[in-house]
């Protein structure tokens, strides 16, 4: 049993899921955002992201059918790139103007990064034992 090649036959494995989902998703986008538009693009990717979390939080309450996790896995990586993960790179693009473009997209995901920081931050401090607020 050599420790390297586990970790890289998960890895391989990983990386088929991901390229199987994520590709797929982004090919739909480039398909149908200028058809049903940016905005319900994203609603419908968070949407079914969502729906897709929550089976694979009721799939792996048990750990009885992991095909099903797998599937669900990628159903989830499929709706993060149908929607949230390629409008947030074409959104800012098209609306700053092209003067100003590259530094409001930067400062767009900065803020976003420290959004997660501060929500991240905040799960950590409500999740600790002692929370007034649990």
């Amino acid at each position: 049993m050599n420790i390297y090649k586990d970790a890289l036959q998960i890895e391989r494995f990983q990386a088929l899921i991901a390229i199987c989902a994520t590709i797929p998703g982004y090919i739909l986008t480039v398909y149908m955002i200028d058809h049903i538009g940016r905005v319900k693009i994203q609603a419908i990717g968070f949407f079914f992201m969502a729906v897709s979390l929550f089976a694979i939080a009721k799939v792996n309450m048990n750990g009885d059918h992991p095909n099903l996790f797998i599937i669900l896995y990628g159903f989830s990586f499929f709706f993060s790139n149908v929607g949230p993960n390629t409008t947030t790179f074409i959104v800012p693009a098209e609306l700053f103007p092209a003067r100003f473009r590259a530094t409001c997209h930067g400062i767009s995901g900065a803020v976003g990064k420290v959004g997660a920081i501060i929500g991240l931050i905040g799960y950590v401090w409500a999740s600790r034992d002692g929370c007034r607020l649990c």
